[in-house]
């Protein structure tokens, strides 16, 4: 990696600053507990800020270990029809991008979830990346998810992510080249979103066999923490994506629950998914 590439001083790899992250102390507390982490996305606002808010302390009531809380925007480049639509029904409803704040705040304060903001860049660019980081940090949050943000662009998110002392997660995906890969590993902190499959997110029948390959690659490029996101929807999914990577991230199902049945849904499909991670019971017999 070249210095014009390479993280602001201070900024390490996504296992290096293990004691400093939310996200990493999260996945590290799932697996002492002998399990892999889940990871719940929701977006911000939909259908309304409390209802997203409630939604999400149900999530992480009921197994989530990291909460992603989504901002609406109106030319999202990964999202899919699902989350599409609910994130046009919050911005018609009114959202803002300051509101984000108060939804991490309030579930920062009665959860014990670590709490990520997922968001493309031009939100955070509009408010000022120092301005945003700080309101982030004051609210509680973990730290951002930036789909569209590289790390050959991200200078001044570095400096911001580590003065406020937030963690930068960055994605890998099966198209990312091994120097990519690298970069990207020693670029975030807290864990690697690898990317399942190459398109949009929505729930999908199974898990991409291009998955473990890149949570393959992200590890042996120096990364610790590596969570599976995009079309993960069933409990089979997390059983699958639990036997090579540190966490699963779910979030069209939810998205869907959170439609059609509203916070009690959400709750019963995170508990479903998290009890996903226990070993199977042993069937005994008792003989004839």
């Amino acid at each position: 990696m070249s210095e014009a590439t390479a993280p602001a001083a201070g900024g390490k790899s996504a296992g290096s600053q293990g004691s400093a992250s939310k996200s990493a102390a999260a996945i590290d507390r799932a697996k002492a507990a002998g399990r892999k982490a889940l990871v719940a996305y929701l977006p911000a606002g939909y259908p309304d800020k409390q209802t997203a808010i409630d939604a999400a302390i149900a999530v992480a009531r009921n197994g989530a270990d990291i909460i992603e809380i989504g901002i609406p925007y109106s030319d999202p480049v990964m999202d899919g029809a699902v989350i599409q639509a609910a994130t046009t029904q919050a911005l018609a409803n009114g959202f803002r991008v300051a509101d984000v704040f108060d939804v991490v705040a309030a579930v920062t304060a009665q959860t014990d979830a670590a709490v990520l903001v997922m968001t493309y860049w031009n939100p955070v660019l509009r408010m000022g990346v120092d301005e945003f980081s700080r309101r982030l940090a004051e609210a509680g949050g973990a730290g951002l998810i930036t789909p569209d943000l590289i790390p050959d662009e991200a200078e001044e998110w570095f400096a911001a992510s580590d003065k406020y002392g937030l963690d930068r997660v960055f994605l890998v995906a099966p198209s990312s080249t091994p120097e990519r890969v690298a970069m990207t590993v020693q670029a975030t902190r807290g864990f690697v979103y690898a990317v399942s499959i190459m398109g949009v997110t929505g729930a999908r029948a199974s898990v991409s066999s291009a998955a473990e390959a890149v949570v393959a690659a992200a590890h042996e490029a120096g990364a610790e923490r590596v969570c599976v996101g995009l079309g993960v929807s069933k409990p089979e999914h997390v059983r699958e994506i639990a036997a090579y990577a540190d966490g699963v991230i779910v979030g069209t199902a939810l998205v869907a629950a959170l439609r059609d049945g509203g916070v009690p849904a959400v709750g019963e499909l995170t508990r479903e998914l998290s009890t996903a991670f226990a070993p199977a019971t042993p069937t005994t017999s008792t003989g004839a």
